[in-house]
Formats: structure tokens, C-alpha cells, sequence
């Protein structure tokens, strides 16, 4: 098969449903490996099943929770164990809950940064040794527009998602001398399972509905910057447009766009 992925090891996190799913099924039609890791056996070998069934790739998974990182090094060290050289670490776990601040409940809250922030700290800390060993690797981080733009309601999952964009900026820039290269994906909204928890009342799905990312869209152009990595893919390409103005103007996009910003 000629292809960047054949038989490249590629962990993905959250693989068990969303766009960790169709990241998974779309690594194996290439000739990847995808190693899968969620919290739900049942979820991950369904997600497992059809990979050996679409593609004959044989898809191991493993059950952890990355909030939980003595069950992460355990889990890393069997997989390093089959699989000496990692080749790309996507850090896709993550969930929200979308509620006024006065409103949130302080274990959503640290819910939220455990798996969003401290989970991806510790997969990727598990990884990483044997990279830099190899002398390299990818990590390729999920963030989110969020984590440019916070918006009512999204306070602590923007603020989970600001983490997430501190820490791949600068381990990017400590792996400089290095082969390993670190990215961020910012996607806005994609039509996955991920709003049937964070949004209860479903009146942000129902008024962003026309905006939100098809999985297999955003699966694509996360395999191509496995191909050709660079340190940040926006998705889509005018919201990233809009959060950089925001950064510049933020009392304009403020004024200008105070509705469409609340719409949660």
C-alpha cells in the first residue's frame, strides 16, 4: 500500500466513538495501526470490530481513563511494550459541559481539566521518553476554537482548551532540536456524540447546526498534517480567521458579534 500511514503505530485517545472513532477507521484504510484507548470496553471493541471487518487491519485496544494516571502509565507501558516506536500520539480525549459559571458545579469543573488538560498531560508524558529515545514522533493535540474564543456558558471547557494550547505551544518549541513534532487542532463544532452531554437543552446544536463539521472532513485533514505536520490546523478556515481578530480586536468582535456568541 503506498501510503505515509502503512504500518505507522498511531494512538488515539477517545477512539471510542466522534471523531476519535472515524480517526481510528480512517488511519486503518490508509495501513496505519490505530492503537485505541477510551473508557468503554464495549464501545472500543465494537470500534475495533468494524476496523478488522472494513480494512483487515487489526485495531488493539485498551481500556483506561486518562484522568486516572497510575491506569495511564500502566496502560502506556503494555502498549510500549508490543510497540516499541510510537509514531503519532493523538490526544482526542475529552468532553464538556456547557453551563452559566454560576451554575457549574465544581466536579464538572475538575472533571473537565482532568481528562481535557491533565489527561493529555499524562499521555503525553508517557509517550514521550520513547520518542525522544527514537528520536522521533508526532503529537498532534485536539484543542478547540474554544480554546481561542471563550463564550458564555464555555468558560471552563474554553479554559481546559486554553491549557491545552499553552502546552503544546511550548513543548513544541522544547522539542524544537528535536524530530518530534507537536500540533494543535482547533475544530469548531462537528456533528459527533460529544453535544449529547455538553449541551442538555440542545439549543446551541440546534442554532450552530448549519456550521458544524462533518467527522470524516475533520478526519482527513488530521491525517494530512500527520503527512505534513505544522504547528496548528484550523478547522474550518474562517472561524479560525474569526478568532484571530478576536485576539486583535476583542471589544469590536465583542460589540459586533455579542448574539451569535451567545448562543448556548
Amino acid at each position: 500500500m503506498n501510503s505515509y500511514l502503512h504500518n505507522k503505530i498511531i494512538i488515539i485517545t477517545g477512539a471510542s466513538s466522534g471523531i476519535g472513532a472515524t480517526l481510528a477507521l480512517d488511519v486503518a484504510k490508509k495501513g496505519g495501526i490505530p492503537v485505541l484507548l477510551a473508557r468503554s470496553t464495549d464501545k472500543l471493541q465494537r470500534v475495533s470490530e468494524e476496523i478488522l471487518k472494513t480494512t483487515g487491519i487489526e485495531a488493539p485496544f485498551f481500556t483506561v481513563d486518562v484522568a486516572d494516571n497510575d491506569a495511564v502509565v500502566h496502560t502506556f507501558a503494555q502498549i510500549l511494550e508490543k510497540y516499541p516506536k510510537i509514531d503519532v500520539l493523538i490526544n482526542n480525549a475529552g468532553y464538556a459541559i456547557f453551563d452559566a459559571f454560576i451554575n457549574s458545579k465544581l466536579d464538572d469543573i475538575k472533571g473537565m481539566f482532568d481528562v481535557n488538560v491533565f489527561g493529555l498531560i499524562a499521555c503525553t508524558k508517557a509517550v514521550l521518553p520513547a520518542m525522544l529515545a527514537e528520536n522521533e514522533g508526532q503529537i498532534i493535540n485536539i484543542a478547540s476554537q474554544a480554546g481561542k474564543l471563550a463564550t458564555p456558558k464555555s468558560s471552563v471547557y474554553s479554559a481546559t482548551k486554553h491549557a491545552v494550547l499553552a502546552i503544546t505551544n511550548s513543548l513544541r518549541m522544547e522539542l524544537n532540536d528535536t524530530n518530534i513534532f507537536v500540533s494543535a487542532v482547533n475544530p469548531g463544532p462537528i456533528k459527533t456524540p460529544f453535544f449529547d452531554r455538553a449541551d442538555g437543552t440542545g439549543s446551541y446544536t440546534k442554532n450552530v447546526e448549519k456550521f458544524m463539521l462533518e467527522p470524516a472532513f475533520v478526519s482527513e485533514k488530521i491525517l494530512k498534517l500527520i503527512e505534513k505536520p505544522k504547528r496548528e490546523l484550523n478547522l474550518p478556515g474562517w472561524m479560525g480567521l474569526g478568532t484571530t481578530l478576536y485576539q486583535l480586536f476583542p471589544s469590536l468582535v465583542e460589540k459586533l458579534a455579542g448574539k451569535k456568541l451567545n448562543q448556548k
